[in-house]
């Protein structure tokens, strides 16, 4: 057991490692700015199908078993597997498990609860998902429940005041030349179809 909690959590270490890279490079041609790239929702499909086995075989892995870095990357493939509606949505459940017994930090949790009620379509809880508004910036998207409790929110989860995640994204989005889309409606309308097409909505 322990042998296959040791392969799998290099797996993961893998996994991890590969997206980071993949959106490194198509951050620098330029192709993950218009919309989800075929490659990378390719990645994240495949990633998710092998977590997926590898929690059936070992289980989630464990801060003391694995190390927190190979619990963090495991939470990357999660995070990133948004053309699983269903596999979200259950590991949502498992993760805030996960916190609960304090083998996850909660701010895990809250960006994954924000992720799925984005694509839901739902108002989020901590305003962590960020889309362009009709003032090219980058602004949470969908809008945020109770805004003016969300730094309360945010902070008992550990995240930053709202304001200064918004100042690191546009910063960032700025330095990797990302740019508001042309057409901020058709944007949208596109994001809402493709939601639609892996079964976000009925």
């Amino acid at each position: 057991m322990l042998e296959a909690a040791a392969g799998a959590a290099a797996e993961i270490r893998a996994m991890a490692r590969a997206d980071l890279a993949l959106r490194q490079s198509l951050a620098k041609s330029g192709a993950l700015f218009g919309g989800y790239h075929p490659e990378m929702a390719q990645l994240h499909r495949r990633h998710a199908e092998r977590l997926r086995s590898i929690i059936e075989s070992v289980g989630w892995p464990s801060p003391t078993r694995d190390g927190a870095d190979v619990v963090d990357d495991a939470w990357l493939i999660v995070q990133h597997a948004i053309g699983e509606p269903q596999f979200q949505r259950h590991m949502l459940v498992e993760l805030t498990k996960e916190a609960d017994a304090g083998r996850l930090p909660a701010a895990r949790v809250a960006l994954l609860e924000d992720r799925i009620r984005s694509y839901e379509g739902r108002p989020q809880r901590f305003g962590t998902q960020v889309d362009w508004d009709f003032n090219g910036e980058l602004s949470p998207w969908p809008e945020v429940e109770e805004p003016e409790s969300v730094d309360l929110r945010r902070a008992a989860v550990g995240l930053p005041l709202l304001t200064e995640q918004l100042q690191r994204l546009r910063a960032e989005a700025t330095a990797m030349g990302e740019r508001p889309p042309a057409d901020l409606a058709a944007h949208r309308a596109a994001a809402l179809a493709w939601a639609r097409s892996v079964g976000w909505y009925p």
